[in-house]
C-alpha cells in the first residue's frame, strides 16, 4: 500500500479551472529557460507576459477571445500593444 496519496484535482469554493493560469506559468518557464533565469524579482518581463496573456493573446477555451474581452474590456486598434501603451500613458 502506497504511503503517498496524490490528489489529481483540488478546488476551493467550488470547481475552478486553472488552465489559463497554468498556460501563463508555462510560457514564463519557457521564456526563463532561454533567458537563463530572471535576473531580478521585479522584472518587467513578468508584467509583460501577464498583459499579453490577458489583453492580446486569444484563448481557444474562450472561443478565440482574450480574457479581457470576456470581462467586457475591448482593446481597439490594429496593434493592441500600441493601444495599451497609449492608454497607459493617458491614464498616468
Amino acid at each position: 500500500m502506497p504511503r503517498v496519496v496524490h490528489e489529481s484535482h483540488i478546488t476551493l469554493k467550488g470547481d475552478r479551472n486553472n488552465n489559463m493560469m497554468e498556460r501563463l506559468n508555462g510560457e514564463i518557464r519557457d521564456r526563463e529557460k532561454v533567458m537563463r533565469g530572471l535576473k531580478k524579482s521585479d522584472t518587467p518581463i513578468l508584467t509583460g507576459y501577464q498583459i499579453y496573456h490577458n489583453y492580446i493573446r486569444p484563448h481557444m477555451s474562450l472561443d478565440g477571445k482574450t480574457p479581457s474581452e470576456v470581462a467586457g474590456i475591448k482593446i481597439e486598434g490594429d496593434n493592441k500593444w500600441i493601444t495599451l501603451i497609449q492608454n497607459a500613458k493617458l491614464n498616468s
